[in-house]
């Protein structure tokens, strides 16, 4: 509480001084905790009461607060709302930043809609409905060019059949699948757990409950390397961070998760075989490098996105997790991820595309899941996936 703003005395802390100060201002927000208790051990409500004590003990002005419900019980809630005001009666300003549509008339004067970083229109809080918010945050028409897609087979079996996955507090409790042919997309809001779920189903995060089904098997992965066997592809959202190896060269991160398909004896990898297969890949998706042996952090962005889908391209992946895909790249290199995600499904592969572009989501998607709070909150089908719609379901409101 008194962190940064520490009472001195004689150049040393002031314990009784801190005390008194911390214990003062719990006092005046009605809470209840030791002052000896080691925050990490405390409830995530009990750290957030922790927080603002923080700010009022260096008497704040002016207090922002980002999503400070994510995390809490309605009872939490209550309370937190009960303190804001108390701090907006005694004079101070509230920047108030939240996805939750329902808390904006309990807790809000005024409502500033943003979107792609700017602002777009302010009102009173009696004043703005909840349908013209959403309005504000959809704000444009869906211009951007989609390849069509073809209509999933009626007798198309499920390829990916997830149920009941849990890996909490991120994923809990999710069922869905995915048939042969078929895009299906994540909407959501950020921290939804859209991510969470691909990389539970990647085997990337190990769930604490549910199953994963690949053609009709258990897949039960320890780690991404048996859901890479199972015939399951993710190409995750940090391309930089976790999708390459960006100090290595496009040939060596083309054939990184298939090492084995190019093994001989002792262990050592057939080169020419292995230059072979990259150059296929390389060629079938167009990318744009002086050689395969260029240094894959010295590509466009648009590029080493290509040089991801390569890898998995290379494999005997059934199942594609995409996770924004089109992030940090030009118009060119997304319509081209878009024919080859139509090609896929073209082909038989189950697809689940994660994006946080709506338009992405609307425009690529034979149906739409929508992701809140961990849980698959509706599902629309492409002809009901508005944008309105979904957002609302995101937001947790009634169109």
């Amino acid at each position: 509480v008194v962190l940064g703003a520490e009472p001195v005395a004689g150049g040393l802390l002031d314990e009784r001084a801190a005390r008194e100060r911390a214990a003062a201002v719990f006092a005046e927000l009605g809470i209840d905790l030791a002052l000896d208790a080691a925050v990490g051990a405390l409830p995530v409500g009990a750290q957030q009461l922790v927080e603002i004590a923080k700010a009022l003990a260096k008497h704040a002005r002016i207090i922002v607060m980002d999503e400070p419900t994510a995390a809490l019980s309605e009872r939490e809630i209550d309370r937190l709302f009960a303190i804001v005001r108390r701090l907006r009666d005694a004079g101070a300003g509230i920047v108030y930043i939240s996805h939750r549509m329902d808390e904006l008339a309990r807790i809000g004067d005024r409502i500033t809609v943003l979107r792609d970083g700017r602002a777009i229109e302010t009102r009173a809080v009696a004043d703005f409905p909840v349908a013209d918010v959403i309005r504000a945050m959809v704000g444009r028409e869906l211009t951007a060019h989609y390849p069509e897609l073809e209509a999933v087979r009626g007798d198309a079996v499920p390829l990916l059949e997830v149920r009941d996955l849990v890996r909490r507090p991120a994923v809990d409790g999710v069922s869905f699948s995915v048939r042969a042919g078929e895009i299906v997309g994540l909407a959501g809001l950020i921290g939804a757990g859209r991510t969470e779920i691909a990389r539970a189903v990647a085997g990337a995060d190990r769930p604490s409950g549910g199953s994963v089904l690949v053609g009709g098997r258990e897949l039960r992965a320890r780690s991404p390397r048996d859901a890479i066997r199972a015939g399951v592809a993710f190409i995750t959202e940090d391309r930089k961070g976790q999708g390459l190896v960006l100090g290595m060269s496009v040939r060596e991160n083309v054939t990184l998760a298939h090492l084995g398909a190019f093994a001989r004896a002792f262990g050592l990898i057939d080169r020419r075989r292995e230059v072979a297969a990259t150059l296929r890949e390389v060629e079938a998706l167009r990318v744009r490098t002086p050689s395969i042996e260029q240094i894959v952090r010295n590509l466009s962005g648009g590029n080493q996105q290509k040089v991801v889908l390569a890898k998995w391209l290379l494999g005997q992946a059934r199942v594609f997790l995409f996770d924004e895909p089109t992030r940090g790249i030009d118009v060119g290199a997304k319509a081209e991820i878009y024919r080859l995600m139509r090609d896929l499904a073209r082909e038989g592969a189950a697809i689940v595309m994660i994006s946080s572009d709506l338009s992405e989501v609307l425009g690529m998607s034979h149906r739409v899941l929508v992701v809140r709070e961990g849980r698959i909150a509706a599902e629309f089908a492409r002809p009901d996936a508005t944008p309105e719609a979904v957002i609302a379901a995101a937001a947790g409101v009634a169109a």
